[in-house]
Parts: structure tokens; C-alpha cells; sequence
């Protein structure tokens, strides 16, 4: 299994410990501080996924739980929206890295530093330290993940800059610690997700392509 290269600094320490406290003749402690260590490089790991849904379905950003499904009338981004806002809720037991909902290319990729509020919190998208994504697809359509921080997340990393080209399922960030992403897609696509649903970053599919109806 593979992990985030932003485990490094927090895998160090503990690790260091232990080896420490082994050389001391601490086998209690060390077993504990190895067992801490690997803790830490679990919230960071790289799970192997398979790629599910047709082609033109939105695939779960992130591994978690589904906090919120709801309709934004007004634009939460330039170029934007209206649009459907699905929150995931990613506890310090999910899996960390985020990966590419489609394919397409980086219209925007931009860091807003901000507060740590708890992630469950209605605001959080709006005054929170987000890092947000946003990916034409070749029809045109503008998805976006935003990786929001929340109350035990120091850092959202993300990967993608403008002009890259993403396959869907490609990593594009890392949130270090429990926090939400949220996934923002067009009004004209049907979601697959509800409140609740458990979801698995780069497999689930939480949205499907309709055709737009007509006014």
C-alpha cells in the first residue's frame, strides 16, 4: 500500500520514539509509540480503487460519510453554478487523500486560508481554510472539490494546478487530519448519494449526467 507523502513529518516523531524507547529497554512504551506510528500512517494511506459507474459518471472525491445533499441557487464559485453541493464528512478513520470526481482539465486551483471550525458546522464552506478545485470536463461542464479544514485538520494540500489534464480517480490533494470536501456539480446532473450514505473516494458514483430539460 502506498501513502501520502505528507505523512512524512507526522510519522517521524513516533516512530523516532519508539526506536528510542526500544534502545532503552522500554518494550511497553515502544510497543505503544510503534503502534501510534502506525496509527498516523494509516490516515495517510493510498487504498487501491476500482473505477465504477459509465464514463460519465461523478465519482465520490473523498472516503467518508455523506453530511449534507443540497442545491446552491447562487454561484459559490466564479463560474460556478447554481449547482449541487454534496458535503462528505471525513472522520480520523477515513482515508485522507482526495482524488478527481471526472476527467478534464484545471480551470482553477486555489488555496483561501481561514478558520478551523468543526466540519459538521452549516458555515464551514464560507469561513473555514479550503483549497478548491475546479475541473472543465470536454463537454464543457465545471465540476469542483473544495477540501475544507475542520476542527482537528492543520492542512489542506492540494495536488492540481491550472492547465493540468486529471483522469478521473487521479489524486488531486490531501486534507491532514478529519475534515469535509465538498463535491459541487451542475444542476443538471442527477445524484446518486443521500444523507448518510457511506462513500469510498474514486469508486463511489455520486452523480450521474442527465439530459437538461427544457424551461
Amino acid at each position: 500500500m502506498k501513502f501520502a507523502r505528507e505523512s512524512i513529518p507526522f510519522v517521524l516523531p513516533p516512530a523516532g520514539l519508539a526506536i528510542l524507547l526500544a534502545a532503552l529497554g522500554r518494550p511497553l512504551w515502544a510497543a505503544v509509540a510503534g503502534a501510534l506510528t502506525l496509527a498516523v500512517l494509516l490516515f495517510f494511506r493510498i487504498p487501491r480503487r476500482t473505477l465504477e459507474g459509465p464514463a460519465e459518471a461523478l465519482l465520490a472525491p473523498a472516503n467518508g460519510r455523506v453530511l449534507s445533499v443540497e442545491r446552491l441557487e447562487e454561484e459559490p464559485l466564479p463560474g460556478v453554478g447554481p449547482c449541487y453541493r454534496v458535503a462528505t464528512f471525513l472522520s480520523v478513520f477515513n482515508v485522507h487523500v482526495q482524488r478527481a470526481p471526472c476527467a478534464g482539465e484545471i480551470i482553477s486551483s486555489d488555496f483561501r486560508p481561514g478558520r478551523k471550525i468543526a466540519a459538521f458546522r452549516s458555515q464551514v464552506g464560507e469561513v473555514n481554510e479550503r483549497h478548491a478545485t475546479v475541473i472543465q470536463r470536454s463537454n464543457g461542464d465545471r465540476i469542483a472539490v473544495l477540501q475544507l479544514a475542520g476542527l482537528l485538520a492543520r492542512r489542506v494540500v492540494g495536488y492540481a494546478r491550472p492547465g493540468d489534464t486529471v483522469s478521473r480517480g487521479q489524486l488531486i490533494g490531501v486534507i491532514k487530519f478529519g475534515s469535509r470536501v465538498d463535491l459541487l456539480l451542475p444542476l443538471h446532473y442527477e445524484v446518486q448519494v443521500e444523507v448518510g450514505t457511506v462513500v469510498r473516494e474514486g469508486e463511489t458514483v455520486v452523480a450521474l449526467a442527465i439530459e437538461q430539460k427544457a424551461p
